[in-house]
């Protein structure tokens, strides 16, 4: 070995690298809540989990952007058992520091998360749904969002950044495995448009219409017919 030097990093340690640079203390919180003692970024069917749970289970925890599980899910639920575990902040803390690190202001957000949240996400990546050894498993949580005002955020919160969310209190999981558990989210029966199932789920027809066109690549249910601007869908 020339002197001075070090061996180069394997590729596992490379991807270690790459997946945990950027990870959020709320995604790392969840990943050794879930993972067996010792068995966090492992590597499976050519990618790096965030985890390996009980049984070998592979445990990836997402906190968004479904669309780039597109291709990972898939391969590491053709190896076997996998679990997607997606975070739903019900009660958010808002804490914003200056670039000194000084603390401005501390506010609870006045928006509170929902299970529906997931269907977001989903629309990205609907066939999901249909892997067959995918089990998904929402998590409803607190967490505290630390911001910082530095210019250098979005232009929505006026060039404030988000720095970190970490987890506050742990409150529940909802598991979603079968056809029969997505079925908690037809809260109708019959048929019914998506204005419908958004008065049923007090949700907003936004998200109604998302959570249809999961539910519809799902098979849980069909669309039928349009009558003037809306269609008309049936549980299947």
């Amino acid at each position: 070995m020339v002197p001075g030097k070090t061996p180069a990093a394997s590729a596992k340690t490379r991807k270690h690298r790459i997946g945990t640079e950027n990870e959020s203390s709320l995604h790392r919180a969840l990943k050794f809540r879930y993972a067996d003692p010792g068995k966090t970024e492992e590597e499976r069917a050519g990618f790096v989990c965030d985890a390996l749970g009980p049984g070998g289970e592979a445990i990836e925890i997402q906190t968004g952007n479904f669309g780039a599980l597109k291709n990972k899910l898939p391969a590491l639920a053709a190896r076997g058992r996998t679990r997607l575990v997606y975070p739903v902040i019900v009660n958010k803390t808002i804490e914003l520091y200056d670039t000194a690190g000084n603390l401005i202001s501390k506010r609870k957000s006045p928006r509170k998360g929902s299970l529906w949240d997931i269907f977001g996400e989903l629309i990205y990546a609907p066939n999901l749904t249909l892997l067959r050894r995918l089990t998904v498993e929402i998590a409803l949580v607190d967490a505290t969002e630390r911001r910082r005002d530095d210019g250098r955020g979005s232009w929505r919160r006026k060039g404030v950044s988000i720095e970190d969310r970490r987890l506050d209190l742990f409150h529940e999981s909802v598991v979603l495995r079968k056809k029969a558990d997505w079925r908690r989210f037809l809260p109708v029966s019959g048929e019914f448009t998506a204005r419908e199932l958004a008065a049923g789920a007090r949700i907003r027809p936004v998200l109604a219409r998302k959570t249809l066109y999961v539910l519809e690549k799902a098979g849980l249910v069909e669309k039928l017919r349009k009558e003037g601007r809306s269609w008309i869908y049936k549980p299947t």
